[in-house]
């Protein structure tokens, strides 16, 4: 699923000067890497135990994309859900988390990081119980909604926090936990799933909602909303817990006010800014990702990952189910490892290379199966390639688009840019989600030959148009895109 968003599309509400302000958030303080080097054990425990804390909302994200998998069957049998009815429940988590995300800035910065957190596990409390006591298709796609709109806040709001709350030595590790933990909420659904009745797992959604809020009570605000919204006195204590007792902040502080007092006194960026000269060409890279990354079929895929083993001739999705939860995790750390030593570009081809020989292979079996030809190597041939789909796209296609999204865009248009992207992304996810069982009725082999010659065109995509910005700065990658 990678949804790893834009660590700074929180500052939407204004344009910056390229001169003035040239490098991203995450980069700033470039002059004095001290303050990370005083804090001491307490301040990288307390850190820690921030991003702990935050990445439950992760989990949740994980758990509420993974669920419609392994509970087809269970759901369908029990409430009789025709397959139309079913493709609404699956997909309209999407449309809860597009108005969700969108809405996600202005909520975040009106109460706050921690507000957001804690009221988008409110809302997806109420979704997983109106899930469990749902009798009827109508309530079981309110809840289902519900849980879309809460994690479409988390996804934007928890990346937000962790970056605000960690000193830049330890930043972009502990942000890259965001969408491990969102790969593993997937994984771990599809594996309890299996075991468990669809309501029983309704219920275990609720414990990371309740990780969530109770951890919520003893970790800090985060300094930097905290100095925005002029809480002075709370904005230093925050910093302190963070940066330990013994830490000298004063230039930290000093750094976040500057930058505030900048942002804050320069017009605000409008949508129609995007489609200037200078900008088109970030805007086709970033549009252009997320639109590939989306139509490549992860999320039909992953939503109705059990029927389609079905198809393909095993007695249950269980096997191939479990089998692409205990894929997913590692190979999402292996391609956060490999992000910064191989680069973007070459990350991206191998993936969706990868991906579309998944896909052909899955194809192929699934057109062997409709044909009655070499039926005992069919269900084989399918787990091995949506097994190979599955790893390749977690090694680049899933959370490289996302990296890049704070790389390419300039900083003044970063939150319109990153607006714009994230609705594209939701409602491609949407589309996907909802045609999915459609287009397996219509063929199962053409579903998946179609999910693979998008995989082929994308890396066409990649070594034409997307430029590569591993260790470059934020004016070099504007130069490149520039001059495309």
């Amino acid at each position: 699923m990678a949804i790893n968003q834009d660590l700074e599309k929180g500052e939407k509400r204004v344009e910056i000067d390229e001169l003035a302000l040239s490098e991203p958030l995450l980069e700033y303080a470039d002059k004095e890497a001290a303050v990370a080097a005083t804090s001491d054990d307490g301040s990288l425990l307390m850190v820690l135990v921030c991003t702990f804390v935050a990445v439950c909302g992760s989990f949740e994200f994980g758990c509420c994309v993974g669920y419609s998998a392994p509970t087809q069957a269970g759901i369908r049998d029990d409430l009789r859900l025709s397959l139309a009815e079913y493709s609404v429940f699956g997909s309209i988590v999407t449309i809860g988390a597009m108005i969700g995300a969108v809405m996600s800035g202005q909520i975040a910065d009106f109460v706050g990081r921690k507000g957001a957190m804690r009221m988008s596990a409110i809302y997806c409390i109420i979704g997983w119980l109106v899930v469990y006591f749902s009798q009827a298709a109508l309530p079981l796609d309110i809840g289902r909604f519900c849980l879309g709109y809460g994690i479409g806040v988390l996804s934007y709001v928890v990346p937000v926090f962790i970056a605000e709350i960690a000193p830049k030595h330890l930043r972009g590790g502990l942000t890259t936990v965001n969408q491990l933990m969102i790969c593993t909420g997937v994984s771990v659904t599809f594996i309890i799933g299996t075991i468990i009745s669809w309501r029983m797992l309704a219920l275990a959604g609720l414990i990371p909602c309740g990780s969530l809020l109770f951890g919520l009570c003893f970790i800090p605000e985060s300094p930097r909303w905290l100095a925005k919204v002029g809480q002075q006195k709370e904005f230093e204590l925050a910093l302190r817990r963070l940066r330990g007792r013994n830490a000298d902040i004063s230039h930290e502080m000093a750094e976040i006010k500057d930058y505030i007092v900048t942002l804050e006194s320069l017009p605000k960026a409008r949508i129609q800014d995007l489609f200037q000269g200078r900008y088109a060409r970030s805007v086709i890279v970033g549009v252009g990702l997320m639109v590939f990354q989306q139509f490549s079929g992860i999320n039909g895929i992953l939503f109705y990952a059990s029927e389609t083993f079905v198809q393909a001739g095993f007695s249950s999705g269980k096997l191939g189910t479990i089998a692409m939860g205990l894929v997913q995790i590692p190979v999402t750390a292996l391609g956060a490892l490999l992000m910064d030593k191989t680069g973007r570009r070459p990350l991206l081809m191998m993936s969706a290379t990868g991906a579309s020989l998944g896909c052909l292979m899955t194809g192929l079996a699934l057109y062997l199966k409709g044909h009655e030809m070499l039926l005992g190597w069919v269900p084989i041939l399918a787990l091995s390639g949506i097994l190979i789909y599955l790893g390749s796209f977690s090694l680049g296609l899933g959370a490289v688009p996302w990296v890049m999204m704070s790389e390419i865009f300039p900083i003044n248009i970063k939150g319109v840019a990153g607006s714009l992207v994230t609705l594209i992304t939701w409602f491609g996810s949407w589309a996907v989600s909802f045609t999915f069982n459609f287009l397996m009725s219509w063929s199962s082999s053409g579903t998946f030959f179609l999910y693979a010659g998008v995989c082929a065109i994308t890396v066409v995509f990649v070594a034409k148009i997307v430029p590569e910005t591993k260790g470059r700065t934020l004016e070099e990658i504007q130069a490149e895109l520039s001059s495309l």
